[in-house]
C-alpha cells in the first residue's frame, strides 16, 4: 500500500522511528520535524526529509502548529501522524490540519472532541451498555457530589473532568474526608486545566488495568485486537503492560472487548483507540476512558496478533478499509513490555538528565526495542525521559517473563541512571510472577522492597 506519496510526523522519538519505519515498509516518503535540541536526533537521522521546528521547547517546535502547516505545505507531505502525545488527542489541531488540505492519520476530530471531554465520554458509554462506575455529569456542588458518593460507596475518588494522567485525582476514604479531597481535587483541576469540575468514581483499591485495544474503519468496520493489562503503575503512569491478562477468563474477555466494541460502533470511531477499563477483584469493570490515539504500549497487541497497528492507521487514512476482521486476529504466546525512562526510581523517580555515553540494546530472539536514543544522545530537560520500551515474546507467561529478563540484564545504558533496575526487580518478584498485580501495588508494597533490596 501507497496510497500517499510522503508522511509528515509530526512528533519525536521513539515514535516517530516507529512511524517512519512503517512507512518506509510501504514505500511512503517520510517528512520529520525537529527542533534545534533535536537536530541530531534518530528521528531526524532517518526520515528521507527533516525540517527544523523551532526552539528547544516543545510549544516552540512540536506545538507550533502554524510551523508545521508551513513544512507540510513546503515539503509537499500530503498527510500527518501525530503519533502519541503533542497534538494526537487534539481535536482543534486535527481540525485545522484537515483544514489545511492535509489528510490527519487519525480519528475523527469530532470522535477526539467526544471521547477527549470525560463527561461526555461516559455519557457515551452508558449509552452504548458500557458500565461506568459513580455519576457521568460534571460536578461542582458539595452536597451532589456527597450524595452520589453516598450512593456509590466509600472509598471514592474525584477526577478533574478536563484532565488526564492522573493530575489532580484525589482519593476519599470515607465522608470526613470528602470535602477535603474535594477541595483539592478543584483547586488542582483549576490550576492544571483551567476547569475546577469534577466527577466521581468508586476507587477500588485493589483493581487491575484492563485495556481493549481496537481499529476501526471509514466503512464501519470495528475489531478489537484482545486486551492489554497495564497494571503496574507509579502515580497512574504505566510502567510494564502485558498481553494476554492472566486475569480475564475466555467468557470475561469477549464481555469487556464487546463492551469496547460497542462503544467504538457507538462514536463511528476510526483509526487506532484503547478503551480503559478498571477491573474488580469479583470480575466487575467500569469503565475509565477512551485513548484516541496509538498507544505507547501499542508493541504487545502487535507482539501477539502480528498485526501492524501503524499500517492499519495510514490504511484507514487512505479510506480503505481494515485488512483484518475480527475472524482473522488470533492471539498467540504472551508479551510483555517495560518503558526504561531516563529516571532514578531510588529518589521518587527524579529525571536523570544527561548524554548517553553508553547504549547498547538488548538482541535475541523474541525481542523488540523500540527506542528514539542512540549512544551519544541527550536526555534534556525539555521532553518525556523514556529512554526506549523492551518488549519480549515467548509461548507462555513465565517463557515471556524470563526472556525479558534476560533481555533487561544484558542491556547497557550508561551516562544517566535509569529504570531498567526496577524493571528487573518487578519481573523477579513472586507476586508479579504468580499475577497478583494491581494498580496500587508498586507504590504500596513493591517500592519499598526495592529499595531495601537496593541498599542491602
Amino acid at each position: 500500500m501507497a496510497a500517499f506519496r510522503k508522511v509528515l510526523i509530526a512528533n519525536r522519538g521513539e515514535i516517530a522511528v516507529r512511524i517512519i519505519r512503517a512507512c518506509r515498509e510501504l514505500g511512503i516518503g517520510t517528512v520529520a520535524i525537529a527542533s534545534s535540541a533535536d537536530a541530531d536526533a534518530v528521528h531526524a537521522r532517518l526520515a528521507d526529509e527533516v525540517y527544523e521546528a523551532g526552539g528547544p521547547k516543545a510549544a516552540e517546535s512540536y506545538l507550533n502548529l502554524d510551523r508545521i502547516l508551513e513544512i507540510a505545505k513546503e515539503s509537499g507531505a500530503e498527510a500527518v501522524h501525530p503519533g502519541y502525545g503533542f497534538f494526537a488527542e487534539n481535536a482543534a489541531a486535527a481540525q485545522r490540519i484537515i483544514d489545511a488540505g492535509l489528510v490527519f492519520i487519525g480519528p475523527r476530530p469530532d470522535a477526539i472532541e467526544l471521547m477527549g471531554d470525560k463527561v461526555r465520554a461516559r455519557e457515551a458509554a452508558r449509552g452504548a451498555g458500557v458500565t461506568v462506575s459513580g455519576g457521568t455529569g460534571s460536578l461542582s456542588d458539595p452536597d451532589a457530589i456527597r450524595s452520589i458518593a453516598r450512593e456509590v460507596g466509600f472509598p471514592v475518588i474525584l477526577k478533574p473532568t478536563a484532565g488526564g494522567g492522573g493530575i489532580g485525582m484525589q482519593i476519599a476514604e470515607d465522608e470526613a474526608g470528602l470535602d477535603k479531597a474535594l477541595q483539592t481535587a478543584q483547586r488542582l483541576a483549576k490550576a492544571s486545566f483551567g476547569n475546577a469540575d469534577v466527577y466521581l468514581e468508586k476507587y477500588l483499591p485493589n483493581a487491575r488495568h484492563i485495556e481493549i485495544q481496537l481499529l476501526g474503519d471509514a466503512h464501519g468496520n470495528v475489531t478489537h485486537l484482545n486486551e492489554r493489562e497495564c497494571s503496574v503503575q507509579r502515580r497512574y503512569q504505566k510502567l510494564v503492560e502485558e498481553s494476554p491478562s492472566v486475569a480475564l477468563t475466555p467468557v470475561l474477555r469477549e464481555r469487556i472487548a464487546g463492551a469496547a466494541v460497542r462503544l467504538a460502533k457507538g462514536v463511528r470511531y476510526t483509526s487506532a483507540g484503547t478503551v480503559e477499563f478498571l477491573l474488580g477483584p469479583d470480575g466487575e469493570f467500569f469503565f475509565l476512558e477512551m485513548n484516541t490515539r496509538i498507544q505507547v504500549e501499542h508493541p504487545v497487541t502487535e507482539m501477539i496478533t502480528g498485526v501492524d497497528l501503524v499500517r492499519e492507521q495510514l490504511r484507514v487514512a487512505a479510506g480503505e478499509p481494515l485488512s483484518v476482521t475480527q475472524a482473522d486476529v488470533a492471539a498467540r504466546g504472551h508479551a510483555i513490555e517495560i518503558r526504561i525512562y531516563a529516571e532514578d526510581a531510588l529518589r521518587n523517580f527524579l529525571p536523570s538528565i544527561g548524554t548517553l555515553t553508553a547504549f547498547a540494546p538488548p538482541l535475541g530472539p523474541g525481542v523488540r526495542v523500540d527506542s528514539g536514543v542512540r549512544e551519544g544522545s541527550a536526555v534534556t530537560i525539555y521532553y518525556d525521559p523514556m529512554v526506549a520500551k523492551v518488549i519480549a515474546w515467548d509461548r507462555d507467561r513465565p517463557a515471556a517473563i524470563a526472556r525479558l529478563s534476560r533481555a533487561l540484564g544484558e542491556m547497557r545504558v550508561e551516562g544517566v541512571k535509569t529504570t531498567r533496575e526496577l524493571g528487573l526487580f518487578i519481573l523477579g518478584l513472586d507476586a508479579f510472577q504468580r499475577g497478583q498485580v494491581s494498580t496500587r501495588a508498586l507504590e504500596t508494597d513493591w517500592m519499598a522492597k526495592f529499595k531495601e533490596a537496593a541498599h542491602t
